[in-house]
Formats: structure tokens, C-alpha cells, sequence
């Protein structure tokens, strides 16, 4: 069997002008290598979790899959460390494939920062969801008090899929790529719609975080952190609104506001 989670382990800790022995509790890491019809795929380092959700969900984000029918079998042994997978259709294994720079044309503008992959892969939202700041910041609270393994160890990203209102699943990983990945696998072994959901993420929103985002196929992205001036350029022209910074009652919007909406008292006087 695959090792926990976390591990127990003895430290020195100093504290209050002393060296005291202390016992701390530590995420582990796991590396995962894909074996894509009999061929080495990728190799990832994450945490020991839903994995089967994180195969699926990283092969639909690198464009190998778009829907879980379109895998035949999936075992993973977690004693090796290996996943198989087997699709129902030949795919290419080609690293060019997936490392190649893309230019095409969008709106008269140059995509001079997709992968070929992610070209065909990203989608633009069209997702037509509103949430007021106090939805935000909610939803935020909401995640963070529910990642035990946070509060634990200090050491994993949370992301988690929600409605304007509540939380439907959370995953946590010490690749922030990888929550995502098993947000997504649990999206399409469960065939959960995504267009009227929002992701929520605990670290800063890159480029690489809005694109996974995109190739969910969500319209928001909540984030307690900063986003970068590429992920802010991306979210714009793939129709997504960023925000961040939310912590401590307040936010800020990065792109596309008008999905986030102040809500209105009708007087009754």
C-alpha cells in the first residue's frame, strides 16, 4: 500500500529562547510515473491521494483524453509507483507535442504563450455564473477550514469545486497543478457540469493555474493570493474572472467584473 499522507516525525524546535525536542507532523511526497499504452508518459510528485482522479484529470488537461469513457483501463500499483493506462484510441507520446511553443490567432492577438496542447485544450468560458464579494470571501473561508491536512503540516495547495453557495468537493496536493488535476478527474469520472462552478484555490494564480482553470472549463477563479500579469492577460482573453487576494473581508478583481455583482436591497419602504 501507498504510504500515508503524512508523516510523524521528531524535531528540535526553538521556541521562546529554547531548543526543545518535539514531534511534527510532515507531508509526504509520492512519485507517480504514467505508463500511456505500454509507453512512459510522465512522472509526477504529489501527494498520495485520489490518484486515480489525478491520471485522469492531468491526461484531459494535457489533451490525451477529453471524457473518462475514452479510457479502456486504468491500475495503479502503488507499491511501484506506476499508473497503466490503456485509451480506447491511439494518442501521441510525442514530447514536441507537448512542449512545442503554439502562435495563433485570437481576436486579432497573438497566443504567443499556449503549448500546442494547450491550445487545443483551453477553453474560452462562457459560463454566465455572478457571485457577490461576500459569496467570495465565503467560499474562501469555506475551503480553508475544511484542509485538515493543511492545518497539519503547512505544506499542500487546496483547490475546490463550488457552487456560488458551497463547497461540492476539495482536494489537496503538494503540487498546486496536481489539485487541480484531481478537481478535474473528479469532474469527468462523476460527469459533473462545470459551466455554473467556480474554482477555489489557495495559492498565487499563474499562468499555468488560469489554464488548468480554462481547461476545466470554469468562468471563476477565487484565489487567497496574487495573480500574475500573463494569468491576468490569459484570463481576459479566455473570458474567466480572476480574483485574489482574499483574506481578511476583502478582494480584488482582476479581469471580467462583471461576474462579481453587489447585491441589491429593494427598499420596503
Amino acid at each position: 500500500m501507498v504510504e500515508s499522507i503524512t508523516i510523524r516525525k521528531g524535531i528540535i524546535k526553538f521556541e521562546d529562547g529554547q531548543l526543545i525536542d518535539e514531534e511534527d507532523q510532515i507531508v509526504t511526497e509520492f512519485p507517480l510515473t504514467i505508463l500511456l499504452n505500454q509507453q512512459e508518459f510522465a512522472t509526477m510528485v504529489c501527494t498520495p491521494s485520489e490518484l486515480d482522479e489525478l491520471v485522469i484529470g492531468f491526461l484531459a488537461s494535457e489533451g490525451v483524453i477529453r471524457f473518462k469513457d475514452e479510457i479502456k483501463s486504468l491500475h495503479i500499483d502503488e507499491g511501484q509507483g506506476y499508473a497503466y493506462v490503456e485509451t480506447t484510441t491511439e494518442v501521441t507520446t510525442s514530447q514536441e507535442y507537448y512542449s512545442k511553443r503554439f502562435i495563433g490567432s485570437c481576436c486579432g492577438k497573438g497566443r504567443q504563450f499556449y503549448f500546442v496542447n494547450d491550445a487545443k485544450t483551453a477553453k474560452t468560458s462562457t459560463s454566465t455564473i455572478t457571485l457577490t464579494p461576500e459569496e467570495c470571501i465565503h467560499l474562501m473561508n469555506e475551503m480553508q477550514q475544511s484542509s485538515i491536512v493543511f492545518k497539519d503540516t503547512g505544506g499542500v495547495h487546496n483547490a475546490a469545486l463550488c457552487t456560488p453557495t458551497d463547497m461540492i468537493v476539495n482536494r489537496t496536493d503538494i503540487g498546486r497543478h496536481n489539485a487541480l488535476d484531481k478537481i478535474y478527474g473528479y469532474c469527468l469520472m462523476n460527469k459533473v457540469p462545470v459551466r455554473d462552478k467556480v474554482i477555489v484555490f489557495s495559492g498565487r494564480i499563474s499562468s499555468e493555474v488560469l489554464l488548468k482553470a480554462a481547461k476545466i472549463g470554469v468562468g471563476i477563479v477565487l484565489s487567497k493570493s496574487a495573480p500574475t500579469d500573463l494569468a491576468i492577460k490569459m484570463a481576459e482573453e479566455l473570458n474567466i474572472t480572476a480574483v485574489g487576494f482574499i483574506r481578511g473581508g476583502k478582494l480584488n478583481v482582476y479581469s471580467h467584473p462583471e461576474r462579481i455583482v453587489q447585491e441589491s436591497f429593494e427598499s420596503t419602504f
